[in-house]
């Protein structure tokens, strides 16, 4: 059987789209779930031996030599786990067990001066191990590769926004010719919504929290073997040691409340570069934004002239594919049957698809804003032919002059036909106004009627 590579990758996380995905790898690999479980039981192991009741000491040196099995784990190490589970290594049998397989992995990583083996996984549950390691994951995947890429897409969509802040353009709102805005405005309202969303994906982050109670929640085991040790009160420094906050009342779980408050996070900010995706591509395609064309690509295998915007559209689509996953992983892994079933396990382990999901979608959104520009005379050119959409400040001002009927006439003259500028001035012409007012009304054009668009846009 030939060695299988990305073109056999059964995945197109690790196929395709592999040199995209590649910076979750440390974080999202069953390599680095190894790794971190490694890291749980050894400064477990270390807690128990300053701990005044257990007879059990580890020196300097010692804990080196511990610690050592996670920091410089390495392919080797995780092939070595991997047979104590499937096939066995050295003096023991196969464990058909992966947190089994740790300890057994730990007491081979043993130092010889150290008689220990007997306090590896000391009244735990695998649960207890693995939640903690999950959590040693996802935190740092969240906090140093997903957001920063949040964040330089925000500071792209800021530039943007400063960029063209004095650029109009005509709005739409359901699809029809609106109030003109700039489109330094638009990207301003995106940046400042994803900014938000960054904020509560990095609060969900820095909640995230863990247990270390046994079996069923109840510290049983540790209270019977020692039972004058606050074993609450351990757990949570070893927790929050871990840079995690304790979660102090569960079954055999951790109800994963915070990892569904994380995924729901996440999809938040997904949803506003959906949204920002689509708005790109419609804005591409009435012209508004031109692309750069990237030497040697094919935009179309029949059509040599086309540009298409693929970045968005592959950035939807994965985007998507992530949300579709964020919601499953929280509806499921909040739910347990009585004190614990293993349901949740499998699906635990697609945490880091649907981050690799996310992670596409915002390199894609990031490479597409890099290619677009507006095309200041296309949208000029469609205000200067939808001459009605200053219909609205006309009736305005006719209001502010005591103009009960104001928004019929203005209705009545628009709505529905084609009306050119010199239409309204014909209607001023005929208006008992000043005459101040009716050269205030006449200075009214759809490229100079985006009312505060450019400040906003400067001010974000």
């Amino acid at each position: 059987m030939t060695e299988r590579g990305p073109l056999a990758a059964v995945s197109p996380l690790d196929g395709r789209y592999a040199r995209y995905t590649e910076p979750l790898v440390p974080y999202a690999s069953e390599r680095a779930l190894m790794r971190a479980r490694v890291e749980v039981e050894v400064e477990y192991l270390i807690a128990l031996a300053d701990l005044d009741a257990t007879p059990l000491t580890i020196n300097d040196a010692q804990r080196a030599t511990l610690r050592a099995l996670y920091e410089e784990f390495d392919d080797t190490d995780a092939g070595v786990v991997k047979q104590l589970e499937t096939e066995g290594y050295g003096k023991y049998s196969a464990t058909n067990h992966d947190v089994k397989a740790i300890e057994y992995f730990i007491r081979l990583g043993m130092p010889d001066d150290l008689d220990a083996a007997n306090w590896i996984h000391f009244g735990l549950t695998s649960e207890d191990v693995n939640n903690l390691a999950q959590r040693l994951l996802v935190k740092p995947a969240a906090e140093e590769v997903l957001v920063p890429e949040l964040r330089e897409i925000r500071d792209t969509l800021v530039e943007m926004a400063h960029t063209y802040a004095d650029v109009p353009m005509l709005a739409r709102t359901h699809g029809q010719p609106a109030t003109p805005t700039t489109f330094g405005k638009e990207m301003a309202v995106y940046a400042s919504r994803l900014g938000q969303a960054i904020g509560r994906v990095e609060r969900a982050t820095d909640d995230l929290s863990g247990k270390l109670a046994g079996a069923s929640g109840t510290y049983a085991a540790h209270v019977a073997a020692y039972p004058e040790v606050d074993w609450p009160a351990f757990a949570e420094s070893f927790v929050a040691d871990l840079g995690l906050d304790h979660e102090p009342l569960t079954t055999q779980v951790n109800p994963c409340d915070d990892l569904a408050v994380l995924f729901d996070a996440l999809r938040g900010a997904n949803n506003i570069l959906l949204d920002l995706d689509l708005d790109v591509w419609l804005y591409v395609s009435d012209r508004y934004l031109g692309q750069e064309a990237v030497e040697g690509e094919t935009g179309s295998s029949t059509m040599p002239h086309k540009v298409n915007p693929i970045d968005f559209e592959n950035s939807e689509g994965n985007l998507s594919k992530a949300n579709s996953d964020l919601v499953f992983l929280g509806d499921y892994v909040t739910n347990s049957r009585l004190q614990r079933d293993l349901s949740d396990s499998t699906v635990k382990r697609n945490i880091g698809a649907a981050f690799a999901h996310c992670l596409i979608g915002y390199s894609k959104c990031q490479n597409g804003l890099a290619k677009v520009v507006p095309n200041e005379q296309v949208m000029r050119d469609d205000l200067d032919a939808t001459p009605e959409i200053i219909g609205e400040a006309v009736q305005t001002i006719l209001r502010r002059e005591g103009y009960a009927d104001a928004y019929e006439q203005v209705k009545k003259a628009t709505r529905g036909r084609e009306v050119t500028i010199e239409d309204f001035h014909d209607m001023f012409a005929d208006l008992d106004v000043s005459d101040d007012v009716r050269t205030e009304l006449e200075a009214l054009t759809p490229t100079d009627y985006t009312g505060i668009a450019e400040q906003q846009a400067d001010d974000s």
